[in-house]
């Protein structure tokens, strides 16, 4: 599908790919209020701003809303290179509080792609560059693709 790419191709379909996922995503970018930063050839970056829906009784953001920035970026930076993939594991270590106001950006790299399972790990930082958390995904890829291929396209 995406093996006979070059460099250029491959970054073009990953941000095409992003793109077509974003504009749907109305869970991510509507109920959230996150960005998509960046969709690479396994990579991913999302930004969220904490406001006062994310907040717990304790007035920090909720563990689900980081969770979830976190399991939104590495669902762009695995089906990056546009193989519908889902994920079939994850942990997350929540490693300090984030307040409102606090911009939190996590950036998803591919640790290992294997067949059709992949490894991916995401930082979730603040915007003094501070780990708020660290999440780890596990992908299996299934049938079909995000956008559709070209004609004569072929694995």
């Amino acid at each position: 599908m995406t093996a006979h790419l070059t460099e250029a191709e491959a970054a073009d379909l990953a941000r095409r790919v992003g793109e077509s996922m974003y504009a749907a995503d109305e869970a991510s970018k509507d109920t959230m209020g996150m960005e998509l930063l960046a969709c690479q050839p396994g990579r991913a970056s999302m930004r969220m701003v904490v406001r006062p829906l994310h907040l717990n009784g304790h007035k920090i953001c909720h563990g689900g809303f980081i969770f979830t920035l976190a399991d939104s970026t590495f669902a762009y930076a695995c089906n990056s290179r546009n193989h519908a993939t889902v994920a079939n594991g994850c942990s997350i270590e929540f490693l300090r509080p984030a307040h409102e106001g606090d911009v939190l950006t996590a950036e998803g790299v591919e640790q290992t792609l294997s067949g059709r399972h992949g490894i991916y790990d995401i930082r979730v930082s603040n915007q003094k560059g501070q780990a708020v958390a660290l999440f780890r995904g596990k992908s299996t890829q299934i049938s079909g693709t995000v956008i559709p291929e070209p004609a004569g396209a072929s694995s």
